[in-house]
Parts: structure tokens; C-alpha cells; sequence
């Protein structure tokens, strides 16, 4: 009979990677640490094997086609991101077990044998994995491209994995990857709920996790908070679990969390987080974030899209907008909009390019990843023309 024997949560921050010069580097640090500590609840459970709830930030999967639920079930997990690549072996008898029997139970569960995935993987795979030889079970839920699973649909694809878990023989562990706070390429990036993040994290401390699953998925886009629909599918697994905090960070922009919830540590339910509020009141106001962006601005998302995957054209944005548009068809606004790209290097932070590319109809989450994308091709050719000014210098 299977068991479930490790199970946690983690965010999966970008900057853990590149450490930008606008991030509090100790703060980064702290992360890491509690990533790591995590990492060695490995070490002490020694699970056969690593359930990854993981989701994506439209680098994956896109306009083109996002599905609610999927598997990686291919032979390898890989994941690329900020210059990393990780190619990790997955569980593949287990991957399959799992397609076949989620959707005989109801799920309609799409998969892939090859998907790259993006950071919401690299980032744990680095500081939690960290090259431990525990082969994976990859794990898609749409959190970015409404319209979302509800967190109480997440915890019912968790029963059933449990149930699946339950019939096998390995030895599990859960990682749920993603939260908490935070609102990537949307005004509100510099002010996080960390309020709202302090509650459910009190919560979940005494195995109150019905605070979650009891929530809409409007209320989760208030509080900049859709990734925790992987911390429900996890809570679906493992139940009504006592949870301990390792590592609260309020970032500039970013509430980190690290929690585990199985193997429970003595003491764990009396570490509460001191200064979290009673009582959290949502505003209800329906999404404001992360709505599904305008038909009409298809072919702005496809090339922002397509522009975090080819290096030539990320050049080109940069160095011949004009042509570019008219390749690609833009309309006027869309075109105006993309102009923030030929600004990527010429403002304090590269969050303040993506508001002109989200007025112009591109999702916010793909104008932030496509800006981090174009700016390090920015920095690519600056210093290419710093290398020729020097070498016709010296000529």
C-alpha cells in the first residue's frame, strides 16, 4: 500500500535565480535557506518518489492552448529558466497510472510526453531537489488564464490522487509550488496582501484548510493569490493537516512562503505567525488582475509568447520595432504597446514597461515575463557594443 510520507510548500520566486539588483539579497537568501530545509525533509522521509504540483506563467502553455489540469508523462522533466536548464527522470509507469485513472474518475486531464517547463519547476528543482536522485510526477493546474479550477475542485483532484496514491506501492511526497502574494505585471506589483498572506498562513497552522478551500477563485485574483490553487489540490492529498511555517519574506513585491505539513514536527501548531490578523474581509469585486485578455489582442500575446522563445526575434524587437509589427500585424495600439520592449533598459525597474503592453491588451503575467526575457537580450547588446567600441578603440 502506498504512503504519503513527506509533504510541503514552497514559492518559486525568479529572483532566487538572478538575483536583481532591486531585490533585498538577504531576503533571497532566507528563502533559499528555508528551500533547502525543505530539501532535507527529503533526506529524512526518503520517498521513492516526488509528486510536483506545479503551474505555469504562460511560458509553457499560452493563448494558444492552456489546460486546466495536465501531466508531464514522458521519461524526463525538463525545465528551463534564466539560463538553467534541469532534466530530471519522471516516474513514467506512475505518470500514466495516474492520466488513466484521473480521468476514469472524472478529470478531464491533458498531458504531454515533452512540455518544457518553466520556473515554477526550475526554482525548487535547484534549492529543493538539488540534484537528489528522486525521479518526478510533474503536475500542470491552470492559475494565470481564466477560466480557473475553484480551490475546492484542486482539493477533489487531490482526493483522488490520494486514492491513487493509496492503491500503489511507493513512497510519496507532495510539493505544492507557488504563492504567496503577488500581482507580476499589474499596478498593484509594489503592494502585496501580505495581510491576507499572514491570515491563511495562520490558518493553515492549526489545519484550518477550509480557509482555502472554501474560497473563490475571484477572491484568490483580490488577494494575488491563484497559485495557492496548488497548496488546495495538496490539502486534497493530505486532509486537514497542522502545518509548521519555516520561512515567512515580505519582499518589495512578493509575500515567500515555505510551509511543511507532513512529516508534522512536535510543536509545530503552537509556531503561530504573530502578526497575523484575525479576520481577513475580501471585497468581492470579481477579477481585476488576471482576466482573460481580449480576442482582439491575440497576436500581441502570441508574439510576447513567442518572443521568450527565440532569440532572434527578441533582437529584433529591440533593434527594429517598426518591421516587426508589421510582420506580425499589430494594430496601432499594439504597437504602441510593444514600444515599452524598446524601453526595457531605460526605466528604474522592468515592471514599469509592462503597463503600456497590458493597456494594449496583453495579459499581464506574459507582458512581465516577455519584458524579463527582452531585457536580458538588452543587456546582451549592450554589451556586444561595449566589446566593438573598445575593440575600434584600440584599432
Amino acid at each position: 500500500m502506498g504512503e504519503i510520507v513527506a509533504a510541503m510548500a514552497t514559492c518559486h520566486a525568479p529572483q532566487l535565480f538572478t538575483y536583481p539588483p532591486d531585490e533585498d539579497h538577504a531576503q533571497l537568501d532566507a528563502t533559499v535557506a528555508a528551500m533547502r530545509a525543505l530539501g532535507r525533509i527529503l533526506d529524512e522521509s526518503k520517498p521513492d518518489v516526488l509528486v510536483f504540483l506545479g503551474s505555469d506563467h504562460l511560458e509553457t502553455f499560452s493563448i494558444g492552448c492552456v489546460p486546466t489540469f495536465a501531466i508531464v508523462a514522458g521519461n524526463r522533466a525538463v525545465a528551463e529558466f534564466a539560463g538553467r536548464r534541469f532534466d530530471l527522470p519522471i516516474h513514467r509507469e506512475m505518470a500514466e497510472d495516474f492520466l488513466t485513472r484521473l480521468v476514469r474518475a472524472g478529470f478531464d486531464m491533458a498531458y504531454s510526453e515533452d512540455a518544457v517547463l518553466g520556473h515554477t519547476f526550475a526554482v525548487p528543482f535547484e534549492f529543493v531537489l538539488e540534484g537528489r536522485d528522486i525521479p518526478v510526477v510533474p503536475f500542470h493546474t491552470n492559475v494565470y488564464m481564466p477560466p480557473l479550477p475553484s480551490p475546492a475542485r484542486c482539493a477533489a483532484l487531490g482526493n483522488e490522487i490520494a486514492r491513487i496514491i493509496a492503491a500503489r506501492p511507493e513512497r510519496v511526497a507532495i510539493l505544492a509550488s507557488g504563492g504567496m502574494s503577488h500581482y507580476p505585471g499589474t499596478w498593484k506589483y509594489p503592494q502585496p496582501d501580505f495581510d491576507f498572506d499572514r491570515w491563511m498562513i495562520s490558518r493553515l497552522q492549526s489545519g484550518d484548510t477550509n480557509a482555502l478551500l472554501q474560497m473563490t477563485v475571484e477572491q484568490l485574483d483580490e488577494v494575488g493569490n491563484t497559485e495557492l490553487l496548488n497548496w488546495a489540490t495538496l490539502f486534497g492529498v493530505i486532509g486537514n493537516q497542522r502545518g509548521e511555517l519555516l520561512q515567512y519574506t515580505p519582499t518589495w513585491h512578493h509575500g515567500h512562503a515555505m510551509m511543511r505539513f507532513l512529516p508534522e514536527t512536535p510543536g509545530a501548531a503552537a509556531s503561530v505567525i504573530a502578526d497575523g490578523p484575525s479576520e481577513y474581509q475580501f471585497k468581492n469585486q470579481g477579477f481585476e488582475f488576471y482576466k482573460h485578455p481580449p480576442a482582439t489582442a491575440y497576436k500581441l500575446n502570441k508574439l510576447l509568447f513567442e518572443v521568450r522563445r527565440d532569440g532572434e526575434l527578441r533582437r529584433r524587437l529591440l533593434t527594429d520595432l517598426d518591421g516587426v509589427a508589421a510582420e506580425w500585424g499589430l494594430s496601432a495600439e499594439e504597437k504602441e504597446g510593444a514600444r515599452a520592449i524598446a524601453a526595457v533598459g531605460k526605466t528604474a525597474k522592468i515592471s514599469d514597461n509592462a503597463a503600456a503592453l497590458v493597456k494594449a491588451g496583453a495579459h499581464p503575467l506574459q507582458a512581465l515575463m516577455s519584458l524579463h526575457a527582452l531585457h536580458g537580450e538588452f543587456k546582451k547588446l549592450q554589451r556586444e557594443l561595449g566589446e566593438k567600441n573598445k575593440a575600434g578603440e584600440k584599432t
